[in-house]
């Protein structure tokens, strides 16, 4: 069984910053790629952050210069910094592990990140 432990959302002001972070196994983390997606009601998930094992990173558009993903051997976690908050962030965010070779992805249990005006 593979357990992604999230942890790190909650509430804040627009303007705010909160940090997530995602706990894998060492073999997950050190083999395979991880990202941040979210959901918003209503909406379809999307990709908010990548990170590969080799440490390139890609944003969604609209958090490019507010956000920063970032991984860390030493805890084999992936991190979002969240600064500059704003409302339409609000969604659950889930840390993701990408699979290769067609393989399902791994999903954590999702936190909430809500914004507030």
């Amino acid at each position: 069984q593979v357990q992604l432990v999230e942890s790190g959302g909650g509430l804040v002001q627009a303007g705010g910053s909160l940090r997530l972070s995602c706990v894998a196994s060492r073999s997950i983390f050190m083999f395979n790629d991880m990202g941040w997606y979210r959901q918003a009601p209503g909406k379809q998930r999307e990709l908010v952050a990548g990170i590969n094992r080799g440490g390139i990173t890609n944003y969604l558009d609209s958090v490019e210069g507010r956000f920063t993903i970032s991984r860390d051997s030493a805890k084999n976690s992936v991190f979002l910094q969240m600064n500059s908050l704003k409302p339409e962030d609000t969604a659950v965010y889930y840390c993701n592990v990408r699979r290769p070779r067609g393989l399902p992805d791994y999903w954590g249990q999702g936190t909430q990140v809500t914004v507030s005006s």
